[in-house]
């Protein structure tokens, strides 16, 4: 049974998200050269168990690519426009500020740079959010693009009787055969020529120390028997 492993190998570059810059609207771009000629096609070799396809080229000479390429491009375009309008306007704004000076009241001057102030923020959240909306829609597109294209790749390798299908951009596994993965194998034949040898057994747990029992306190001494006073001396007899 052959499987199909393409999620990291199909990938694609649709439309570059662009460095929105806070400048004037660039000028227009010089006309694109004219594209080269695709390689001729070359027979498949007899007996071939591998091959290799380039996505890049996919990408950019299929009518699917192109048609999710011009999406993006599209969007891409949508937000430069307005990027461009919302300059033009804070550009006026500064512009009518500097050569004013002398001219507007106090009162104009301080509402005029509040909203320069204001604009400038405004500008920067919009150049921000407008990044990421291209960069959603081109992953979105890629992973449609990805969806469309694995199960053609699937087909044609399956048609040649491949064993194994490599992205020629980093040799990444595009399409193989389940039965050339021999990581299961690998891992037994592993387990078998080098078991894991028994670990030194574990000590023994010790067993819980009970506390000590608290020395008793000393009694008091019994006190002393009182002694008997010494006896009086006998009188000395008379002569």
């Amino acid at each position: 049974m052959r499987a199909f492993v393409v999620a990291a190998a199909l990938t694609v570059t649709l439309a570059a998200a662009p460095t929105f810059a806070q400048a004037p609207a660039p000028a227009p771009a010089a006309p694109p050269a004219a594209a080269q000629a695709a390689p001729a096609e070359q027979p498949f070799p007899a007996g071939a168990k591998y091959a290799f396809v380039n996505i890049q080229r996919i990408a950019a000479e299929s009518a699917q690519g192109k048609a999710l390429s011009q999406r993006v491009q599209g969007l891409n375009a949508q937000k430069v426009n307005e990027l461009n309008e919302k300059n033009k306007a804070l550009q006026a704004s500064q512009q009518k500020l500097d050569s004013g000076a002398s001219v507007l009241s106090d009162a104009a001057r301080a509402q005029l740079a509040k909203d320069i102030d204001r604009q400038q923020p405004e500008l920067q959240r919009f150049t921000d959010d407008a990044q990421k909306d291209v960069e959603e829609m081109q992953n979105e597109l890629q992973a449609e693009f990805q969806q469309k294209l694995g199960p053609v790749i699937q087909q044609i390798a399956q048609e040649k009787k491949l064993e194994i299908l490599f992205s020629a951009l980093d040799a990444g596994i595009i399409w193989a055969d389940a039965g050339l993965d021999l990581t299961s194998e690998v891992i037994r034949r592993f387990d078998t020529a080098a078991p894991v040898a028994a670990g030194p057994a574990a000590p023994p747990a010790a067993a819980p120390r009970t506390a000590a029992p608290a020395p008793v306190a000393p009694r008091p001494a019994a006190p002393a028997a009182p002694r008997p006073a010494p006896a009086a001396p006998a009188p000395a007899p008379k002569k």
